[in-house]
């Protein structure tokens, strides 16, 4: 569907521009006459990008987490001014610069203009507004706060993207070392290595093993290196098919939670997204069952959301909601106790998020604290390696030294 920037006349006279998506101009002047609209002046806005000077980056953009979050803030900044949610999306529309996002903002206002809710016109976008986002936005329609829920949704936003850029950038400089080692090693054995041994193949002399294993390995890489490339994007393949089926990923979410360093780690982020998203859903009114619904598609891990699962079912046959998590035996103890004390308490959804946020800065402490020990470890292994190789090349130069003298 095409999205179509126009100029137009309402009924009262009053000039107005915007955009619209249909499927072609015709549709979008009939869409426009529908709503009270008559256009005088219909641009695609390919076209009219094409009639500017290219950009390059544009061509590479999409609707990011941030791109929703900026949006949702300042909708909900619009509305709590009394502004329509109509009015609110055509103002959002007319000044964003994405394309693509331009385009799903038109979409959901003129389904709204055309007499759906907004929850209901977001769900035509599930690939950018998540269930948990669609029901929150149902429950604060249904509650007369929309403004609020909102707000509270590009909090819950901004939390998770900051979160995520912290975790990259704690772990952006280990990636690179390693990246950075491995071309370096990988360079050493197939172009330094080769130079440096040959002269000790051209003295036809018996070379000693560490050398010899050396020379093999170098020749492997050199004359092998598109079977390595193979091998690897082979099990890539393999892994990321077998991902794709139910008991693989099962398996593999299984393994990744019982790792030794690793596995404490998947939990605590698993976790933190459980109580954070199941606060907040509780928080703007949506029922319990339903959250437990939502909030499996969250934690990322088969094992946890089939725990999750049964639990819903547990609740639903009138038992607590820290129970059945606990029976599970993957939730940790202090995280049940405090909602079984948030549910006596009557202040489950807080609860829910003080767990939420304790767990947020438990994960980014490990984080730095593997990696603090990751950086020199990668160093110490890198430097053994280059030593094994000066060692495999002096050892034949001593040889030789001590027979000649």
């Amino acid at each position: 569907m095409a999205v179509y920037e126009y100029k137009g006349v309402s009924a009262e006279g009053k000039d107005l521009k915007g955009a619209i998506d249909a499927e072609t101009i015709k549709a979008a002047r009939a869409k426009l006459k529908r709503i009270g609209i008559f256009p005088t002046e219909i641009i695609e806005e390919r076209h009219k990008r094409l009639g500017k000077e290219i950009d390059f980056f544009r061509l590479f953009e999409r609707v990011r987490l941030q791109d929703i979050a900026i949006l949702t803030r300042q909708v909900a900044t619009l509305t709590n001014a009394g502004i329509p949610i109509v009015d609110a999306l055509n103002a959002i529309a007319e000044q964003e610069e994405k394309v693509e996002l331009k385009g799903i903002i038109s979409g959901i206002r003129e389904k709204v203009r055309e007499g759906s809710s907004f929850a209901e016109a977001l769900k035509g976008y599930p690939k950018h507004f998540s269930g948990l986002y669609v029901n929150m936005i149902m429950a604060g329609e249904a509650s007369g706060a929309l403004d609020a829920v909102l707000m509270r949704l590009a909090d819950f936003l901004d939390n998770q993207i900051k979160m995520r850029n912290r975790i990259r950038a704690i772990l952006a400089y280990p990636l690179l070392m390693t990246v950075v080692g491995i071309g370096v090693l990988s360079f050493i054995f197939i172009y330094v290595l080769p130079k440096v041994t040959r002269v000790f193949e051209d003295m036809r002399q018996t070379l000693p093993l560490l050398t010899r294993v050396l020379i093999s390995l170098s020749n492997f890489m050199r004359g092998y290196w598109w079977l390595m490339i193979l091998l690897i994007a082979g099990a890539v393949f393999y892994i990321r098919r077998r991902l794709r089926t139910p008991e693989g990923r099962m398996r593999f979410d299984g393994l990744i939670i019982r790792l030794p360093v690793f596995g404490k780690l998947f939990r605590m982020i698993a976790v933190s997204r459980f109580t954070r998203t199941l606060g907040t859903l509780l928080k703007n009114g949506v029922p319990a069952i339903l959250s437990f619904d939502i909030v499996k598609n969250v934690v990322n891990n088969m094992v946890i959301a089939k725990a999750i699962e049964d639990a819903r079912e547990s609740i639903r046959e009138g038992e607590s909601i820290a129970e059945p998590l606990k029976r599970s035996g993957l939730f940790p103890s202090v995280v049940t106790h405090m909602i079984a004390v948030g549910e006596k308490s009557g202040e489950l959804e807080e609860m829910l998020l003080k767990v939420s946020d304790a767990y947020d800065n438990e994960v980014e402490t490990s984080i730095m604290r593997m990696t603090s020990l990751l950086e020199p470890a990668i160093i110490i292994v890198m430097g053994l390696i280059v030593a094994i190789i000066v060692i495999a090349i002096l050892l034949p130069i001593m040889e030789m030294s001590t027979v000649i003298k």
